[in-house]
C-alpha cells in the first residue's frame, strides 16, 4: 500500500481543484493549449472582490471563459484572474503581490507567486511552467504537480490489479468469518483479520478514486469498474465494525471508522492497533479471545431488509444466534417484521448457510 501520508490530494479542497483542471473541462483544455504553444501562465480562480488586495495594475475584461481567450492572456506577462466557478475570466495582466514573509520552497518566480496567493487567500492557483512544460496546482498549504495523463492511467490500472488482490482475499476471511458466526466459534483475531482486509481494501479503493478525479472523461470507465468490483465494502465494514465493537469504549462505529482512517498504514498491520480501534485492551491475545457478533452483518446479506428492520431484530433479540433459532412467530414479534418478513428472515438465514458452506468447499 502506497503511504497514505504522502499523497497530497486527501486534501478535499486539492481534489476539487484537480476536478477544475481534468480532462474533459474547458479548463484543461486552456491548459493544454498553453502548453502546446510553449507559453506560461499563472491563474488564479476565487472571487475577486477578496483577491483585488493583491492586484497592481492589470486590465478588467469580465468575459465569458473560453479556451481559446485563456490561451491568448496567457501571452501576457500577468496573472489571469477567474471568478470562484472559473466561469468568467475576469482580469488579466495583473500583477500579484502575496505577503512576501509567507515561506516558500519553489524557485521560479511564478510557482512562488501562485504557492504565497494560495497559503494567503485559500484561492486555487495553477501555474505553468514555460521552461518545463509542468503544471502545478496550489490551494491552501497543499501543492500538486499534474501527471501526464498516460502515466496516471498506468498508475491507476496496476493499482486496481492490486485492487482486485485485496477484494478476492477479503471475500475469503469474510466468507469464513460469515461461516464460523453461524458456527459460533468466532474468535477476535478472526474479526481483526476482516477489518484489516476491509480498510486495506478501502484505502486502495481511496487512491484510485482520487485517480479517477485527476483523469477526468479519462477515467469514466475505471470508475465503472472500480464500483462493480468495490460498491458492497463500505456497508460490509461498517456492519462488522457494529457486529464487534464495544460500543461503551468506541463511542459508536463512526468514531472507529474515524480512528481507522487516521491510523498510518503500518499500524494496520498491528492487531492490538485494531483491536484498540474496536474498543477492546491492547493486551487481549486475539487468537484467545471469543467474541459473538450482534448481527448486523448477516441481516445485511438478507435481500430486501431494510436497515431499520434490521436494527430492530438485533435490538430485540440478544445477538446472531438467537435469532438465528428464533420461530417464525417470534420474530414476528420485532417491530416491523410481521409474518411475509419474518418468513424471509428465515429463508434468507437458511440461504446464507447453505451457500456460505458451499462457497467455502470451493475455496478450500
Amino acid at each position: 500500500m502506497s503511504e497514505m501520508v504522502s499523497d497530497p490530494r486527501q486534501d478535499p479542497k486539492l481534489m476539487d481543484a484537480l476536478r477544475r483542471v481534468s480532462p474533459g473541462t474547458t479548463m484543461r483544455q486552456g491548459i493544454n493549449d498553453i502548453l502546446r504553444g510553449s507559453e506560461g501562465a499563472l491563474i488564479v480562480i476565487g472571487e475577486p472582490a477578496e483577491l483585488s488586495f493583491l492586484f497592481s495594475g492589470g486590465i478588467r475584461l469580465d468575459q465569458a471563459f473560453s479556451p481559446y481567450l485563456l490561451y491568448e492572456l496567457a501571452k501576457m506577462d500577468g496573472a489571469i484572474i477567474l471568478n470562484s466557478n472559473a466561469t468568467r475570466i475576469v482580469y488579466a495582466n495583473v500583477q500579484l503581490m502575496p505577503d512576501p514573509t509567507i515561506p516558500s520552497a519553489e524557485t521560479g518566480t511564478r510557482h512562488r507567486t501562485a504557492e504565497r496567493v494560495a497559503k494567503q487567500t485559500g484561492a486555487i492557483a495553477v501555474s505553468i511552467s514555460q521552461q518545463r512544460d509542468v503544471v502545478t496546482v496550489y490551494v491552501g498549504d497543499s501543492r500538486y504537480q499534474l501527471e501526464e495523463i498516460s502515466a496516471v492511467l498506468a498508475k491507476t490500472n496496476q493499482a486496481l490489479t492490486t485492487l482486485d488482490t485485496y477484494r478476492a482475499r477479503l471475500e475469503q476471511v469474510s466468507t469464513r468469518l460469515t461461516a464460523l458466526e453461524f458456527q459460533s466459534a468466532v474468535m477476535l483475531d478472526d474479526v481483526l483479520t476482516a477489518l484489516q482486509r476491509g480498510e486495506m481494501t478501502t484505502r486502495m479503493v481511496d487512491e484510485i478514486e482520487r485517480n479517477v478525479a485527476e483523469l477526468g472523461v479519462e477515467g469514466r470507465l475505471i470508475k465503472i469498474q472500480l464500483d462493480e468490483m468495490t460498491e458492497w465494502v463500505p456497508a460490509d465494514k461498517l456492519a462488522l465494525i457494529r457486529d464487534y465493537e464495544v460500543f461503551e469504549a468506541t463511542g459508536g462505529a463512526g468514531r472507529v471508522l474515524e480512528h481507522l482512517a487516521g491510523l498510518p498504514d503500518q499500524a494496520l498491520l498491528e492487531f492490538d492497533e485494531l483491536a484498540a480501534a474496536l474498543g477492546y485492551p491492547r493486551t487481549v491475545n486475539p487468537m484467545d479471545y471469543a467474541v459473538a457478533p450482534r448481527g448486523y452483518r448477516v441481516l445485511s446479506k438478507v435481500p430486501r431488509l431494510p436497515d431499520h428492520v434490521i436494527d430492530h431484530v438485533v435490538g430485540h433479540f440478544n445477538g446472531l444466534e438467537a435469532f438465528v433459532r428464533a420461530s417464525i412467530e417470534e420474530l414476528e414479534e420485532v417491530d416491523g417484521v410481521g409474518s411475509v418478513r419474518a418468513r424471509e428472515i428465515r429463508e434468507g438465514l437458511r440461504r446464507l448457510q447453505e451457500q456460505n458452506l458451499v462457497d467455502r468447499y470451493l475455496n478450500l
